[in-house]
């Protein structure tokens, strides 16, 4: 794992990245941190990609909520 504070200074590089047009690839399951800061994501399991879609897209899901997100979880 990742502290806390090398989070925020990981994504602070990862937003200032962005705003010069690089695309990052990031792989975590922390995936409330790691939506925060993506504008499309893809939900692997078992392998293979069960959604991609924005933030909003996947955490609104029932598919995605029910096999990896949970049905309490918020953006």
């Amino acid at each position: 794992g990742i502290d806390p504070i090398a989070v925020l200074d990981i994504q602070t590089i990862i937003r200032h990245l962005k705003e010069v047009g690089i695309g990052v690839l990031i792989t975590d399951h922390n995936v409330r941190e790691t939506l925060k800061i993506t504008d499309r994501a893809y939900i692997i399991n078992n392998g293979e990609i069960l959604r991609s879609g924005t933030p909003s897209e996947l955490s609104s899901d029932p598919q995605v909520r029910k096999i990896y997100l949970g049905e309490e979880f918020s953006l």
